[in-house]
């Protein structure tokens, strides 16, 4: 190996990593410092690990390329730099200067081409390089001398690195990447090819230029996309190549210019200073200036190692330097002060504290605001500590006009709570901005959304915790109880984390149009509607579930009764051990699985393999679903009957599933089992008011439609365009008959696979599920993707993009994250089967949620006293007076059916009736 080593940084690589992974940090006077201060930590720390004695950091020069120049449209869909970071590129510079870096910028190239050239002349001295980068287009230049690191993720790619991570050697790269596209630089590739059709393709006809001549060979559709590519692509890979033969005078003579050399103390405390980095001051302060070069292998205390945004649940750094002003506001002059504050403001963050999580029932305590960062307020009304405290009424009362002023823009976190807490004092909130609850959930949908693990997360800050406030369990006290100078250090801090949170995860929203729109247009509105449909709730009739009560309880009873005959003694049928013994000990059934600590499992997994074979288990699970049932609804729901209105208001929390769905509580109204009898007859007992009618509309068969679209299967299109039976065109395609033709078991065997691929059903799966041999299910399989091929394609090119990106969007580009995509065994399958169906489900739930926008718009517009009640999957419920059925039954299906403009009609169904069941 040479003596010398070239360490070359990717400079605009680093530079856009440290804006993203640090929070909004900024100096006494407002200049943002985030993306410096993560400059000085990656800097620092590619030096002190690699510790080559020559060194270079490259940027993007300002201006046009030369790739501008041969293809206009190169890089055109990069959205602008954001404003904070362009604030900082020139202290960026200045500050890699002074950690003792040589700066590169040559004008006409990009980096990627300096950092090229740079390598090649290393390489003809015999030196070796390391270039730290991000980049994957970067992989071109790997060689014996040339080796990548991504010092953010301690990645290393020598030869053998790149052939597995990207399937081909490094000089293979070039054409990998004209073919599968770069997105990032808008460089098509051709069209539906993912990296394995590029693997393939190349590992066959060994370049592009053999792939291009033999082009002709490639059948299918995805051969048809590279016939039509053909006159492209030698250009995209022109566009991709990165040169070596940059002239890099007058910025360097030779590399021998480009030592490292120590840092620059000076510079750097004036650096320091003035961005107020206060750790690293006190380190130069405690270190000789006669030893500069040992601060670059220390391990700083301002310098945490950096973790990819919005994909880790690690430490941010700490924002302790920002200083806190909390008042408690508790006299008419100090209240007025504040109004003062927030009437003038552009952005107000509001919380508050009340005596219940049930906001429809909960009792106003205090309201927290903020309008900059580090300073809020607290204002008590209901304490019952003793302590003086402005009086409810009076401060509602003032703050009325401003809470319904719509151009007094206001921020929280879970708004929807907030807002429901007014409306209890007959306030109806206007001027809703933004929520960082639903912020957090479209960025980072698979992570933890509570405010605490936000600001743990993002902020580096440790919240104080409601126990710390009121105590735990039976010793817990209200928020009511809890003395102010304690409740404002609680309450004034959520106003301002919540402040600070949204100043970190907008910009981020900004940058990403895609993502903006979904939570601008679908997760904000949709919030507005989820209130609404909250408070207005549904009637239930609890005569009807009375009877329901007794007659579940007497089959409970003859269930219980048979099911002791059959294990030949009585036990407890609701306890899981008891279950075991009788039927492993005892009756000596064969054991499906166990439980971690060795036990056989008598879970419902294995009661239903059981099932199959022995009446016993099959009995349990009859009676477990109807115990179920029974304390589920039949007994709970008349206790969940709000005594002010007299009906039930579920809760719909909007940021907990992946995929965009949403989940129902209290009483959880999404997952009545209405297979059975007995749970459709639970729908029987929810009711409208007197003199109204229920109305259900329901998107058909959604989610089998959005495959349609995002697959582009020919044969699938035109089964939905010509409104045709899926599952009979289906069993027609599968079976090779005519459609009039089709049994109702063929068609039910096409409906179990229809359904079964959208979820990434296996053979196994299928063959258990249509009871079957497993070969028979493979071979229904393969003719179901052989009359639809456009599906299989859309499954593998799914799975790539997964595992290449952490995640799939939907059609309207919400990303749904798959943390164990790049696992190993039962997780990774369970992600990539999870990766096939989330862009139908979420793209499902996106639909359902801009329908819900749209038609409560349409309600408001119309002046309707129809009211929207429920939402199921892909139903909506209504209560409507008889004289607007007609206008609901001719308006809904258009506005929902046109609510997006896919591939195939979506088609929504009507149904009125007195009670949910009979609309359903």
């Amino acid at each position: 190996m040479s003596a010398h080593q070239l360490l070359l940084v990717d400079g605009s690589s680093y530079l856009y990593r440290a804006f993203h992974a640090m929070p909004d940090l900024r100096n006494s006077a407002g200049e943002p410092t985030g993306a410096i201060y993560g400059m000085v930590n990656m800097m620092r720390r590619a030096r002190a690990e690699i510790g080559a004695d020559h060194i270079a950091c490259v940027f993007d020069a300002k201006g046009k390329t030369f790739r501008e120049d041969l293809y206009p449209e190169y890089k055109a869909h990069r959205s602008p730099m954001p404003e904070d970071l362009v604030a900082q590129i020139e202290p960026i510079h200045e500050v890699v200067k002074a950690l003792g870096w040589p700066v590169l910028m040559i004008s006409g190239v990009e980096a990627d081409d300096v950092i090229g050239t740079l390598a090649r002349q290393a390489a003809e001295m015999g030196w070796s390089t390391v270039i730290s980068t991000g980049d994957k287009d970067l992989a071109q230049l790997v060689n014996d001398k040339v080796t990548l690191v991504n010092t953010m993720t301690n990645e290393k790619l020598d030869r053998t690195g790149v052939v597995a991570k990207f399937g081909v050697p490094p000089e293979r790269i070039v054409d990998y990447l004209a073919i599968i596209g770069d997105s990032v630089d808008n460089v098509p590739g051709v069209h539906k090819a993912g990296p394995k059709t590029a693997n393939k393709w190349l590992a066959e006809y060994g370049d592009l230029d053999q792939l291009i001549a033999h082009a002709c060979e490639i059948k299918g559709v995805v051969g048809d996309n590279l016939r039509a590519s053909l006159d492209w692509l030698p250009k995209a890979k022109e566009l991709l190549t990165v040169k070596l033969d940059c002239d890099l005078n007058p910025h360097i003579g030779s590399l021998h210019d480009l030592h490292a050399k120590p840092e620059d103390p000076s510079q750097l405390r004036a650096l320091f200073e003035r961005y107020a980095f206060k750790s690293w001051l006190k380190e130069l302060d405690a270190k000789s200036v006669s030893t500069p070069t040992s601060q670059s292998a220390t391990n700083h205390s301002d310098a945490p190692v950096l973790q990819e945004p919005l994909s880790q649940e690690s430490q941010a750094p700490s924002k302790s330097e920002i200083a806190r002003d909390y008042t408690c506001v508790t006299t008419q002059e100090v209240f007025e002060q504040w109004l003062q504050k927030i009437e003038h403001a552009t952005l107000t963050c509001i919380d508050t504290e009340t005596t219940s999580l049930d906001a429809l029932q909960a009792e106003l305590v205090g309201i927290s605001l903020s309008v900059e960062e580090g300073k809020a307020c607290y204002i008590p009304v209901a304490h019952r500590t003793g302590e003086e405290q402005l009086e409810r009424n009076w401060v509602l009362a003032r703050l009325k006009p401003w809470l319904e002023n719509p151009e007094a823009k206001k921020l929280g976190q879970n708004l929807k709570y907030d807002i429901h807490v007014f409306g209890n004092y007959q306030i109806q909130v206007q001027g809703v901005e933004h929520d960082t609850l639903l912020e957090s959930y479209v960025l980072e949908s698979h992570l933890s959304h509570s405010m605490d693990n936000l600001a743990q997360r993002h902020l580096g800050v440790k919240t104080i915790q409601y126990e710390e406030v009121c105590g735990k369990g039976v010793h817990q006290i209200g928020f009511d109880q809890v003395d102010l100078k304690t409740a404002t250090e609680y309450a004034a801090e959520d106003a301002d984390i919540t402040l600070r949170l949204h100043h970190h995860l907008w910009p981020q929203l900004e940058r990403m149009p895609s993502l903006r729109y979904v939570y601008e247009q679908i997760e904000m509105p949709a919030m507005r509607v989820l209130g609404i449909m909250e408070n207005n709730g549904i009637t239930i009739d609890r005569e009807k579930l009375a009877i329901q009560g007794q007659e579940v309880g007497k089959k409970l009873l003859i269930l219980e009764k048979e099911i002791h005959q059959l294990a030949g003694q009585p036990f407890n049928i609701q306890s899981p051990k008891q279950i075991g013994e009788i039927l492993f000990g005892q009756l000596q059934l064969p054991v499906v699985k166990k439980t971690p600590s060795g036990a056989p499992s008598t879970d419902e997994e294995v009661l239903q393999k059981l099932a199959e074979d022995f009446p016993l288990p099959a009995r349990i699970l009859d009676y477990r679903s109807l115990a179920k049932l029974m304390s589920t609804y039949i007994e709970k729901l008349p206790r969940m009957i709000n005594p002010k209105t007299g009906r039930v208001h579920t809760n719909y929390a909007q940021a907990v599933a992946v995929t965009g769905r949403l989940a129902s509580n209290d009483p959880n109204l999404q997952n009545i089992p209405v297979r059975t009898e007995e749970g459709r007859r639970i729908r029987e007992a929810f009711v409208p008011q007197a003199g109204y009618r229920l109305v259900s509309a329901d998107y058909s068969q959604i989610e089998l439609r959005i495959m349609a679209h995002i697959a582009e299967d020919e044969n699938l299109l035109a089964a939905f365009k010509a409104g045709k039976d899926i599952h009979q065109a289906t069993a027609a395609e599968i079976f090779a008959i005519p459609l009039e033709q089709v049994s109702s078991e063929q068609r039910r065997y096409a409906k179990v696979i229809n359904f079964g691929l959208i979820y990434g059903m296996s053979a196994y799966g299928l063959a258990s599920n249509l009871k079957i041999e497993r070969a028979a299910a493979q071979q229904y399989i393969a003719k179901y993707f052989e009359r639809y091929p456009g599906v299989a394609q859309y499954m593998e090119r799914t799975r790539e993009e997964a595992r290449t990106n952490g995640y799939v969007e939907t059609v309207f580009g919400r990303r749904l994250w798959l943390p164990d995509i790049k696992a190993n065994g039962p997780k990774r399958q369970g992600a990539e089967r999870a990766a096939i169906n989330a862009p139908m489900q979420g793209t499902a739930a996106d639909l359902i949620k801009l329908a819900m926008v749209a038609v409560q718009n349409w309600l408001e517009q119309e002046q309707l006293k129809t009211r929207m009640l429920l939402q199921v999957h892909d139903e909506l419920v209504f209560e409507a007076p008889p004289d607007e059925l007609e206008h609901l039954k001719s308006s809904l299906p258009q506005l929902m059916g046109s609510i997006a403009e896919l591939k195939v009609p979506l088609i929504v169904s009507i149904g009125v009736g007195d009670n949910w069941e009979e609309a359903h």
